[in-house]
């Protein structure tokens, strides 16, 4: 039975500082220092790939009726501020939090499906992004820069390791983690080309 999908405030206070911290981070990517209209970029690109990453796992977990929720990780944002200081911008990590999800009625494929959902809300968002890139020409460096984006949020959240979400694919079903593995990583290839 499936749970009702509702972000209560204090989830929605952790999305947004998540977002607002990680944004900040890589907002020093562009120049050395804080750059205002890379903050912009970031935060509509990394911003709503991040969130809508999230709530594709929450979303999925709750239609197998599973409680999900998002929280964030204080160590992960701090960590992931200071070194974007430490570094002037030339380093960057994020892992700003993450969807909890708890139902032992789960089965190993419904977890694997709950770990798929976030990556494959990145490879949609890369299909959009690519759109405007290629549609809208004043938007095209949002449009490359939300392609990116994506599609290395969308992979590295795939490599089958610990708490990542390929792990949770991997022990479902290999051929899906492949064939969705291969998928980010071919856009991330056409991307350097």
């Amino acid at each position: 039975m499936a749970t009702t999908f509702k972000i209560d405030p204090e989830e929605w206070l952790h999305i947004a500082v998540s977002v607002l911290t990680i944004s900040f981070a890589f907002s020093f990517f562009k120049e050395p220092g804080f750059s205002p209209d890379y903050f912009w970029l970031i935060f509509v690109t990394v911003g709503l790939g991040f969130v809508l990453h999230e709530l594709a796992h929450k979303y999925v977990a709750n239609r197998y009726g599973a409680n999900a929720y998002y929280r964030a990780s204080t160590y992960g944002l701090f960590g992931a501020l200071l070194l974007a200081l430490i570094t002037n911008g030339s380093l960057v990590f994020a892992a700003p939090g993450a969807v909890y999800f708890h139902g032992s009625h789960l089965t190993r494929e419904q977890i694997g499906k709950i770990g798929l959902a976030g990556p494959m809300m990145n490879l949609l968002l890369t299909l959009v992004f690519g759109f405007i890139a290629l549609n809208v020409p004043g938007l095209r460096e949002m449009g490359l820069m939300g392609v990116s984006v994506n599609a290395f949020l969308g992979a590295f959240n795939l490599v089958p390791f610990g708490v990542l979400d390929g792990n949770k694919v991997y022990q479902w079903d290999k051929n899906v983690w492949l064939v969705s593995f291969g998928s980010l990583i071919a856009v991330m290839l056409a991307i350097a080309a």
